[in-house]
């Protein structure tokens, strides 16, 4: 898995590999500004003639562009570098770096040229630029874009050409990936020793652009993870970890799911749900749902078992159902409960009574989250392993969180959740991240905007229950269900347009996901 980490973790790791380790700061800045310049090239082809813009602010981000001009200059690019500060602002290793740079404009001039910049007033009128590469502001960034930074910014954005940007785009936070009022919006970011968290988060997924982590020598074993630790989960994450059937398989031994979902006004949910796991997987599937829409859910679900439960006035599951769903439990690997079910009084109350009694693998979505907001104090008396699956308004119903902070901080937040809940957690979302109790973060690195419709959490809630049910772990279950649900998701996009994406053409594609994964 991709290890991420926030700004402060990866300036601990650059002091601790200058102080324990001995490697000079000016070695890794030299280190970066080399790596960056051979991504360049590798991306972009050869830069040999071409005119390049380069960005510098007065820190270390600023000193590795100054690296960077020079191996630029001597690939025979034609580099303007601008630094937007005194030049007697700029100190250390980047002040170093500055000075190669101003010999190297004085003695081959036409090929580089340096200009210093230290007020909004001063920005110089420049040639249209092949590339613009930014190292204005590096990872310890965070808060407003001010000043001659803001318009450097401003015109960066309002170029035709390729930008790249050193480490972050200038103005995205790192650990957040917040942007406050203005940052570059990049179409390639170069990112030293480890990925940020800020780089696939909020608005830092909208400017990275493409991300590339370059080696600059930082010794490896500096970042060993620890239980709290960010991972990115792609392909080979989830290929590792997929259930493989044994020949010996049979429908009972491959998962067999219990769906309690449904009500009268709300057919689709347990539809999406119980579909999406037979499709993932499952051997056999029982969706539990009130009887006034048995008729319409058995002409739907051929494959999936309906059973009929006695239901309210209301057209929800009742109280009087509950030896019946008792009976499903008991045969069951893995239980859900909650698409559809509706909010009327008495099927939540029959819910809250079903959670710390349920003594198999549960998955919780939608109104068995609504339930639970009541009172999430019952999470605690399960006995076995449990995943909800909120949207950021449902977490912050169970935890009485600000929704606009679980939103600008959802590793932080599902994390947390996850540990006062005692539960593994699948924030959904852009993108979804799965937290861990006392353990690790797990972010997908699927899905697009198009998945933004209604059911599509049914679907995922499916998926989720169909590899807990062949075997694998809960919280393996949840985060590589994220990412099977969201290829299905960028591939129906691919079919037909993210504005015309349906949770059907999520559940529709499941099968080509799988077969993605396992190929």
């Amino acid at each position: 898995m991709q290890l991420l980490v926030t700004a402060s973790a990866m300036q601990r790791f650059d002091q601790l590999a200058i102080d324990r380790y001995r490697v000079p700061g000016i070695v890794l800045m030299e280190n970066a500004g080399r790596a960056f310049a051979d991504q360049v090239e590798a991306t972009f082809g050869s830069v040999s003639q071409k005119e390049v813009v380069i960005l510098c602010g007065k820190g270390n981000n600023g000193g590795d562009g100054f690296v960077i001009a020079r191996h630029l200059a001597n690939r025979r690019a034609h580099v303007t570098v601008i630094a937007l500060a005194k030049t007697s602002e700029i100190k250390g290793d980047a002040r170093t770096n500055l000075d190669a740079v101003l010999r190297m404009a004085r003695d081959q001039e036409g090929s580089l040229t340096f200009k210093q910049v230290s007020s909004a007033k001063g920005f110089p009128r420049l040639r249209k630029p092949d590339l613009i590469i930014d190292a204005i502001f590096g990872t310890g960034f965070s808060g407003a874009v001010r000043g001659i930074a803001e318009k450097a910014i401003r015109w960066v954005n309002g170029q035709t050409c390729h930008v790249v940007s050193v480490d972050i785009p200038s103005g995205v936070d790192a650990t957040t990936g917040v942007v406050q009022n203005l940052a570059v919006k990049a179409d390639l970011t170069v990112t030293m020793g480890l990925a940020k968290i800020g780089q696939f988060v909020g608005q830092g997924r909208e400017h990275c652009g493409n991300v590339v982590v370059a080696d600059i020598s930082i010794p490896r074993l500096l970042f060993r993870p620890d239980r709290r630790q960010v991972y990115r989960v792609q392909l080979e994450d989830v290929l590792a970890l997929l259930p493989r059937r044994p020949l010996t398989a049979h429908k009972h031994s491959v998962g067999k799911i219990f769906v309690l979902a449904g009500s009268r006004n709300l057919t689709g949910a347990p539809t999406m749900a119980a579909q999406a796991a037979m499709k993932s997987g499952a051997g056999a599937v029982v969706l539990g749902t009130p009887r006034s829409i048995y008729n319409t859910l058995i002409r739907k679900l051929t494959e999936v078992m309906v059973t009929p439960l006695d239901e309210t006035a209301a057209g929800s599951v009742s109280f009087e159902a509950v030896e019946e769903i008792k009976k499903q439990i008991r045969w069951a690997d893995v239980v859900v409960i909650g698409p559809g079910l509706s909010t009327h009084p008495e099927t939540q109350n029959l819910v809250l009574s079903l959670l710390p009694e349920i003594p198999k693998p549960l998955v919780v979505d939608a109104d068995g989250l609504n339930a639970l907001a009541t009172d999430p104090t019952i999470l605690r008396k399960r006995k076995y392993p449990t995943v909800l699956t909120p949207h950021v308004g449902e977490l912050s119903r169970l935890t009485k969180d600000n929704p606009d902070d679980i939103e600008t901080f959802r590793v932080a937040f599902a994390s947390r959740a996850a540990d006062r809940l005692r539960c593994t957690v699948a924030l959904k979302g852009s993108p979804t991240v799965t937290g861990t109790p006392g353990g690790p973060c797990y972010m997908n690195s699927t899905g697009n905007p198009g998945m933004a419709t209604a059911g599509a959490g049914d679907v995922l809630t499916g998926i989720i229950a169909a590899l807990a049910g062949q075997g694998l772990p809960m919280a393996e279950a949840a985060y590589c269900g994220a990412f099977i649900h969201g290829l299905a998701g960028d591939l129906a996009s691919d079919a037909y347009g993210q504005r015309s994406v349906m949770a059907l053409d999520i559940l529709n594609h499941i099968p080509k996901a799988l077969k993605m994964v396992e190929k």
